[in-house]
């Protein structure tokens, strides 16, 4: 089983998760005329098969160990599965309000306000549960976070010219980011103790849980959408094979971020804290997508793109320092 034993190639897997994180929702944008609604059960399902695909072959040991993924999973206790299961249920229900604030708001908002203030309820919470790194340096960098996602809403906001989708947008945005917030708790406590799960393991039985989950709250969500008319099940299957394609390479791409995350922070040099403020550096990459290609801010005046500038220079600094926080004493 592929687990770091040194700081550079963890934090080389946190990194590669706040790109994946930060990316995945490109795949949406490619899916122009179909229902976001539509696209996330091919997304939910892109989950499941990447955490299937590394589970067994990353997570396997030659000869078997009890480590490995499928003796991992039949030793561990029926505590510790719930934990990760619930984590998966917890993560749908925020995810799906942000996936539809991109829907509403761009990339360039929803991205920025929903992830970041996940990465704060998050990081508060996984430091109380695993108290690493120096907290000064931890939280100095999530309060510059902060103050960069306010930055973005001020941008936002001065832009937007219909002001009812901008308080629309920035309200599911903040909603979702709180709930998101409270589902790596339940993994930091997953992975720890006796008949803890392993890494490959936790992010199985959390994949079962965003698909468990994905059929109520989403087919609600369906039959009475935030935006536009209703779509029912059908309509998922007179889609375009493009369509389904980018769906379940958005889930898998996401797929790769998070297991890479929660690789990092099972290593005992980095911590859950500080694995899940870092990964969530990908509200700066979503709102890079979001301004440089998607062109979000096109035609913003000098005051919005100052913000802008600002915003970018603050999660920089943030991020920096929230990367040293379990290297400095």
């Amino acid at each position: 089983m592929f687990i770091p034993t040194v700081y550079a190639v963890a934090l080389s897997l946190i990194v590669l998760s706040m790109i994946c994180w930060g990316s995945w929702a490109n795949t949406q944008k490619l899916c122009k005329g179909w229902r976001v609604e539509l696209f996330y059960w091919d997304y939910v399902w892109g989950i499941l098969l990447m955490a299937l695909v590394l589970g067994f072959t990353l997570g396997r040991t030659a000869p078997a160990s009890p480590d490995s993924f499928i003796q991992n999973l039949r030793a561990a206790d029926g505590h510790h599965l719930l934990l990760a299961f619930l984590g998966g249920i917890v993560f749908n229900l925020g995810n799906i309000l942000i996936v539809v604030a991109i829907a509403i708001a761009g990339m360039a908002v929803a991205f920025p306000i929903g992830v970041g203030v996940a990465m704060v309820v998050g990081s508060v919470l996984n430091y109380i549960i695993t108290p690493k790194g120096n907290p000064l340096m931890l939280f100095g960098g999530i309060a510059l976070v902060c103050l960069a996602i306010l930055l973005d809403a001020l941008a936002y906001r001065r832009q937007a010219k219909d002001q009812t989708v901008s308080i629309k947008g920035i309200a599911i945005s903040l909603l979702g980011g709180v709930v998101m917030g409270l589902f790596y708790p339940f993994i930091a406590k997953a992975i720890k103790g006796e008949s803890h799960l392993g890494p490959y393991t936790v992010a199985f039985v959390f994949a079962l849980g965003v698909l468990a989950s994905n059929f109520p709250v989403n087919y609600v969500l369906m039959r009475r959408p935030v935006s536009g008319p209703p779509v029912s099940v059908g309509d998922y299957f007179r889609g375009t094979g493009a369509w389904h394609f980018w769906g379940i390479i958005g889930g898998m791409f996401w797929g790769v971020g998070t297991i890479s995350n929660f690789v990092a922070s099972y290593a005992k040099m980095v911590g859950p804290a500080a694995s899940y403020a870092l990964g969530q550096g990908s509200t700066m990459v979503g709102a890079i997508w979001g301004v440089f290609v998607w062109k979000e801010f096109k035609g913003a005046d000098a005051a919005t793109k100052r913000l802008l500038a600002l915003m970018f220079a603050l999660f920089i600094i943030g991020l920096v320092c929230v990367a040293l926080a379990p290297v400095v004493k």
